[in-house]
């Protein structure tokens, strides 16, 4: 055991309450809570990502949270890269911390490691899945295999995805995929940290993840969603993946009235709250469950 702060790591679904209760445990004991959410970095998402609130925000410390433009594509790399110094930082103002937040493999990184790679351009990743296209699979992983053996050989057929990661990776670092993941280690040191899991009711949480949708409605998440569609930016940028982005934008380029819109978003938002459940329980399933 570290002298340390205590840091506590609260992850859970969508819409579970965990920036509520962030914020109640700030509130008693002084701490900076720490985004742990990959789509609330970005600061074009604060509606579609149920960022806290402006109002929120200023009754306690509260970092990493909208510090990316929408055109960038954060990894948990590049999280992690950015978490590291910041912990850093409190552990030297004696200050402790609250990471908050539903994205899986960020708590990962911070409890078992995981691979700091670079990041890979946009124009990088484009150019790999052009190359598979003109070569094909088979030959495209005959010369994969000569730069990444190891992560040729465990990509199943057909998994175009991982495919062109690998290729874009070797490519762009220099270095194979596989010997960037070989290279591990976790954020935080064994005993620094408390583990908690926000886990509420399935019916309850899906009542408020349709809640959540007509919230954002309200609170202007079609006009976010009309200021990255006058951006142009490219599809599969992050930010442009979050949900809700594509419904809305369909709803507004005349596709689908507002009320299928919504009705689109409600079933994407539980769907993906029933994946970060499943993840949660599979992953964490040694971590302390708090119930609403």
């Amino acid at each position: 055991m570290t002298d340390q702060p205590q840091i506590t790591l609260l992850a859970g679904p969508t819409a579970s309450g965990k920036s509520a209760l962030a914020l109640h445990m700030a509130a008693r004991t002084g701490a900076v809570i720490i985004n742990a959410d990959s789509q609330q970095l970005y600061a074009d998402l604060r509606v579609l990502s149920a960022r806290p609130s402006e109002a929120d925000e200023a009754l306690a410390d509260h970092r990493l949270y909208g510090v990316a433009d929408a055109a960038e594509a954060w990894s948990v790399g590049r999280w992690a890269r950015a978490v590291t110094p910041l912990l850093d930082e409190l552990r030297g103002e004696g200050r402790p911390a609250v990471i908050v937040g539903g994205t899986g493999l960020y708590f990962t990184a911070l409890t078992r490691g995981i691979a700091d790679i670079p990041e890979v351009p946009v124009a990088a990743r484009e150019k790999a899945a052009e190359q598979i296209d003109f070569l094909g699979e088979e030959e495209y992983r005959r010369r994969l295999a000569a730069m990444d053996p190891v992560a040729e050989a465990a990509i199943a057929g057909g998994d175009r995805q991982r495919l062109t990661r690998a290729w874009a990776v070797a490519e762009t670092t220099g270095r194979a995929l596989s010997d960037w993941q070989a290279d591990t280690r976790p954020i935080l040191e064994t005993g620094t940290y408390d583990r908690l899991v926000l886990e509420p009711e399935r019916e309850a949480l899906y009542a408020n993840c349709d809640r959540r949708v007509t919230l954002m409605v309200e609170g202007g998440a079609l006009e976010e969603v009309k200021a990255l569609m006058r951006r142009r930016l490219n599809p599969e940028l992050p930010a442009m993946k979050a949900v809700g982005v594509r419904d809305f934008a369909a709803h507004l380029a005349g596709k689908a009235s507002l009320a299928d819109a919504m009705d689109a978003v409600r079933q994407a938002t539980r769907n993906y709250a029933k994946r970060q459940l499943t993840w949660f329980r599979n992953q964490t399933a040694d971590w302390d469950r708090v119930k609403p």
